[in-house]
């Protein structure tokens, strides 16, 4: 029988239960796909506080890999038995198996296993988009980039080198500041005893990075936007430590001619001939060993309330996966 975590209520870990589902044949355009691997991510737990809303009772999760066990009417891009990986709605990739639109599904290379590519998958188009399709960045510029040493940190560090840049890095203790200097990362600066806009002056002469990106939000959001030299670009792309606060369009001209965008990695993706091409140089890269995906926490899928609380406590490094 088929099983996967559901929700009824908004809250904490504790709403999350593990059920027994019914699964049933793909229709027109859908596949049923036999999950091997969970990734888990920040943006879960936006669903499951309600920050991100989602018609109740419902399932979780926007991540995984697997194997296709059937294709519905008009499938032809992946057929039965390939092994493929997705990120993107609808809410249920915590589940042993679903059907889905098979759209979203994305076909896995020889060298790439299943529990790295839902260690990866969105966490690293993410790191696409961020360093391919945000800002024309050349060799010789200088990032900054928060939570240095989470998951697609450690994406970023390592891509950003192989692209000639320099990395400043934030991170919360010395065990992730080692963690972070072993993937690339040049600079480290630990948020919470050093001033992150003074150093980000002192490592560039004083003149700033042309580009921050933050994924922490309301807690780094001043700091990264302080670090920024004159026109330069602050990219939000997450809030783990809750919304960016209001931004006075004003603060913005006194700062420097700034500019700041929130981007999704939903609109980075949508074109399938843009996915692909991401996905491609993503993929690429693995499976020739120039980044590494680091899976750090394995949990079982029925413990995905656990994997919560360890994810929102600042508890994991690198990536987390839920096996089912």
């Amino acid at each position: 029988m088929a099983h996967a975590i559901r929700f009824k209520e908004t809250g904490g870990p504790e709403v999350l239960h593990w059920e027994e589902v019914v699964v049933g044949d793909p229709g027109p355009g859908e596949v049923r796909i036999r999950h091997e691997a969970v990734g888990l991510n920040f943006a879960d737990t936006y669903f499951r506080t309600g920050l991100y809303p989602a018609p109740l009772p419902a399932g979780l999760g926007v991540e995984a890999a697997g194997v296709v066990e059937a294709v519905g009417e008009g499938v032809t891009h992946v057929a039965e038995g390939d092994r493929v990986t997705y990120t993107g709605s609808p809410l249920g990739a915590y589940s042993t198996e679903r059907v889905m639109p098979a759209d979203s599904l994305i076909r896995l290379p020889d060298g790439i296993s299943c529990e790295t590519a839902a260690a990866m998958t969105m966490r690293g188009l993410t790191s696409a988009y961020l360093l391919r399709r945000i800002h024309p960045l050349t060799a010789g510029d200088t990032i900054l980039l928060t939570a240095a040493a989470g998951g697609v940190g450690l994406i970023v560090c390592q891509w950003a080198k192989l692209l000639g840049l320099t990395v400043i890095g934030t991170v919360s203790s010395e065990e992730k500041a080692e963690l972070a200097r072993a993937h690339g990362c040049d600079h480290v600066v630990q948020y919470r005893r050093e001033d992150v806009a003074q150093r980000v002056r002192e490592l560039t002469d004083g003149a700033g990075v042309p580009v921050a990106f933050d994924s922490v939000g309301k807690t780094t959001f001043a700091a990264s936007l302080a670090s920024l030299r004159r026109r330069g670009l602050l990219v939000c792309f997450g809030t783990a430590s809750g919304p960016v606060p209001p931004i006075d369009a004003m603060q913005l001209a006194i700062g420097g001619s700034l500019f700041v965008t929130r981007p999704a990695l939903a609109d980075y993706i949508a074109d399938p001939a843009e996915r692909a091409e991401l996905a491609g140089e993503l993929f690429g890269h693995v499976a020739d060993g120039r980044i590494r995906i680091e899976i750090n926490q394995r949990f079982a899928l029925e413990e995905a309330a656990e994997a919560h609380g360890a994810l929102e406590a600042g508890r994991t490094t690198g990536s987390s996966v839920l096996l089912p």
